[in-house]
């Protein structure tokens, strides 16, 4: 069949398909942009979880459907597994996914509205710049000491504010310099202040709490031995852990076992100890094609489908033992980065070539590759026509997406124009010549496994060489673009994708600060002076910390739009495009409630097998 066929074909299934989606409802005045919002199939979430107290202790009482207990779930990574079981440590999608599974925060998101709820908090209470937080009575870690007020303060104080393990969230909490503070009120009573009223705040809180006297004796012998705690060669016996599931084994370069954490303080409406499923599984399957494999055959339950598998695996739907769910574009954004930095290492040598430095640090070259950029041609070659064109820093349904920044088509003569501009010129064969007469040539990266962003490189690749420049496509194993990106700095472009929250900006402080642990356009090192900064990153800097310490929807997202104009100007990362996310599970699997927010098992406690 030709390529133009089976891409219509593949529209034509589609098409249809995308109109049965997730209806979200946020608060009124904070409404999802209506281009990117599906209502058509509604999605009847369950009443939302409350807590209930049997025998003195302050359970959370699940409200969904009673269903089976036993079983297994199946589910998938892609890469090479994970690189720490610390979830303070954690740098990676992989490693947080797995501490996810085994560490509650205090709070949580609800999966249909979007707003803060407890977990293992009883309650919130916020007032001004206070933050008055009250735990469960009697819940208790996987060990089966209960959880206090004093697992909560040393978790704040001792890891997250005294710089342990990866400082993201950390950084995150600054503001004028100082951090917030936290105070034990009684055993069950937490006090957090923030010097100014600071909204990101609340929804910090749903970082993972940790076991005080595992935790402790790791943090007492320093910093360095704290990055070495919880490694993927711990004996899973020694792990003490809040969460649904407990590690019960780590195959290297196969599979995460997690089984069910009997002490969870989660209960069913028969007030059963939850979860029903007995085990999780994690395989590491290595690359995207291979995990279609696996779940073609049986080996996995849930998987993400890419573009191209979307119209075959929705042609066998009717016939098959899956259900097929669209949860909308997704939250994060997908982006060419080049290296902007002209710092010198401690050798005295630059990081970057001066003269490719030369050409990156010149907003027209940016703007030249940006519309050299076909976005139309990867949505439909690449996605199958299943995404949208991305041209902001905020993804298509954050509720904080600058709408007037428009988007536009890819136009070779509006590159060339931008190169002339610079002084760039093409030598008798067509080669891309810099003023000086250097070659424009350079290495681009990605993360090797990763498929999409593989045929994304190959198509920037071809793309950027229309415009004379050779570009030398290099998909690299993920540990070692991460090392490039943010310690050895030795790198020219980059296709990277970022997680995001389409309800709060402030989750993308530490890349868009200018002192940020992934502003890896221009990073910098643990200790180095704050310099080599551009004026425009200054001003992204102030827009952050204003739309922070805003108190109104409207007012904060004043600082939040300005912040995507000047980004959207200077290009700094050149956003490709949106994916829609569609997920495919085992229909055996039931208390199935898609969200667009929080995806399709967020809420494994309450999914069972209907045997």
């Amino acid at each position: 069949m030709k390529k133009w066929v089976y891409v219509v074909l593949v529209l034509l299934i589609c098409g249809v398909f995308l109109k049965a989606c997730v209806r979200r409802d946020y608060p009124e005045a904070a409404k999802t942009p209506s281009s990117v919002q599906n209502d058509v199939e509604y999605v009847n979430f369950p009443p939302s979880q409350k807590t209930v107290t049997i025998d003195g202790i302050e359970y959370l009482q699940s409200q969904a459907p009673i269903g089976k207990f036993g079983g297994e779930i199946h589910a998938s990574t892609i890469g090479e597994g994970p690189k720490t079981f610390n979830p303070f440590n954690s740098k990676d999608n992989i490693s947080s996914l797995m501490s996810d599974v085994m560490y509650d925060g205090l709070l949580s998101t609800d999966a249909e509205t979007g707003e803060p709820i407890p977990k293992l908090a009883k309650s919130f209470e916020v007032n001004g710049n206070n933050y008055i937080i009250k735990l469960r009575k009697g819940a208790k870690w996987s060990d089966g000491k209960e959880i206090t007020a004093d697992d909560v303060v040393f978790t704040w104080q001792n890891i997250i504010f005294d710089g342990y393990g990866n400082t993201s969230t950390r950084d995150s909490l600054i503001i004028d310099g100082q951090l917030p503070t936290v105070k034990k009120i009684d055993k069950y009573t937490v006090k957090f202040s923030t010097i100014k009223p600071f909204a990101p705040f609340i929804r910090m809180l749903s970082t993972p709490i940790a076991p005080k006297h595992t935790f402790e004796p790791a943090v007492k012998k320093g910093k360095d031995y704290f990055y070495t705690f919880l490694s993927t060669n711990t004996n899973p016996k020694t792990f003490v852990t809040s969460g649904a599931f407990r590690l019960k084994e780590y195959v290297p370069a196969q599979r995460v076992v997690f089984e069910r954490n009997p002490n969870y303080y989660i209960i069913n409406k028969n007030n059963q100890k939850l979860p029903y499923l007995d085990k999780l599984v994690y395989f590491i399957v290595g690359d995207l094609n291979n995990e279609v494999l696996k779940f073609e055959g049986g080996e996995i339950d849930v998987i993400n489908l890419q573009g191209a598998n979307v119209a075959r695996f929705k042609e066998r739907e009717a016939h098959s033992d899956y259900k097929i769910y669209n949860l909308g574009p997704n939250t994060g954004t997908m982006f060419l980065s080049m290296n902007l930095n002209d710092r010198k290492n401690k050798d005295g040598k630059f990081y970057v070539n001066p003269i490719k430095q030369s050409w990156f640090r010149d907003v027209n070259f940016r703007l030249a590759c940006d519309y050299a950029i076909d976005r139309k041609n990867m949505v439909l070659n690449i996605a199958n026509g299943l995404g949208e064109p991305l041209y902001t820093a905020e993804s298509l349904n954050s509720i904080f997406l600058n709408k007037k920044l428009e988007p536009y088509p890819k136009s070779t003569e509006k590159a060339k124009e931008y190169l002339k501009k610079s002084g760039f010129v093409w030598d008798k064969k067509g080669h891309l010549l810099d003023k000086s007469g250097n070659h424009v040539e350079f290495d681009l990266f990605t993360n090797a496994g990763n498929t999409e962003r593989e045929a994304i490189g190959v198509m920037v690749k071809q793309d950027l060489e229309d415009l004379g420049m050779k570009v030398n496509f290099k998909p690299v194993e993920f540990n070692t673009l991460v090392n490039k990106l943010v310690n050895t700095l030795d790198w020219d472009m980059v296709i990277m994708g970022l997680t995001g929250s389409p309800l709060e900006p402030n989750g993308g402080k530490n890349v868009w600060m200018s002192d940020g642990t992934l502003h890896m356009f221009n990073q910098r090192l643990e200790g180095e002076e704050n310099s080599s900064r551009f004026d425009w990153e200054s001003e992204i800097d102030e827009m952050y910390t204003k739309g922070a310490l805003a108190t109104s929807f409207e007012e904060r997202k004043k600082y939040y739009d300005e912040y995507q104009r000047i980004a959207y100007e200077q290009k700094p990362f050149i956003y490709i495009y949106s994916p829609i996310i569609i997920t495919a599970i085992r229909t055996k699997f039931k208390n199935i409630f898609p969200s667009s927010l929080t995806g399709i098992t967020y809420n494994l406690e309450e999914i069972y097998i209907d045997k």
